[in-house]
């Protein structure tokens, strides 16, 4: 019997943690347009070091690629990460007041920290196949997130309507998709173990994208030194 692709199994596995992240206060702020600008600014923040830190790992999955089209397609997704920071990220600097100079010598958050540690490590140590599975849900969580949001009603002139848009764009639906067909062949091609670390790695992530979220609404810092 034919298993399921992995990233089916995985949309299942998560679908609960999909629904919680939804419905998190900071995404109901965020559709409603009423989240608090301070709050929105310390996500804008932080997912810029995230993004960086993306990019590194989608460069290291380039690198540990199993053949030149996969190379090409972690290249490109490396540059469309920068990409986002520079653009998206730029504009709600400008738009929300954010000093440009402070932001970029800010400090990741726990939760920014460790899960990009976390990304580092699963492609370093447990190489292409784990570290694919562990950066997925960075694709299709944003991507279920922002299509649900746009398909609620939306109120008019959302301060937060452009980063909506962006996330249920068709274009970065289709990174997506090209980002679980390498997964799904990833999987096809692994023995036993490999797709339990695999499992393993997109299942830590997922919950690290709710804390992402969570984290920015709670202002998450770092507790003072004792």
């Amino acid at each position: 019997m034919v298993s399921a692709p992995f990233s089916a199994q995985m949309q299942a596995r998560s679908a609960a943690l999909l629904e919680r992240i939804v419905a998190h206060p900071y995404n109901r702020a965020l559709v409603a347009g009423t989240l608090d600008a301070a709050v929105f600014a310390q996500y804008v923040v932080q997912d810029a070091l995230y993004l960086v830190e993306y990019g590194r790992v989608l460069a290291t999955l380039a690198a540990k690629a199993p053949d030149a089209e996969r190379v090409l397609q972690f290249s490109r997704a490396t540059e469309g990460a920068i990409v986002v920071e520079r653009q998206l990220h730029g504009g709600f600097m400008q738009q929300f007041g954010i000093d440009v100079t402070e932001a970029a010598r800010a400090t990741a958050s726990p939760s920014c920290q460790a899960y990009t540690d976390f990304l580092h490590a699963s492609v370093h140590r447990d190489g292409y196949a784990v570290g694919l599975a562990a950066v997925l849900p960075c694709f299709r969580v944003y991507y279920d997130v922002g299509r649900r949001l746009a398909a609620e009603p939306q109120v008019a002139n959302n301060p937060y309507a452009a980063w909506i848009a962006t996330y249920s764009d068709d274009a970065f639906g289709e990174a997506v998709l090209a980002a679980e067909a390498a997964a799904d062949a990833a999987w096809a091609a692994a023995g036993a173990p490999e797709r339990a670390r695999m499992i393993a790695a997109y299942d830590r992530s997922v919950v690290y994208e709710w804390m992402f979220w969570d984290s920015a609404w709670r202002r998450e810092r770092w507790a003072e030194a004792v």
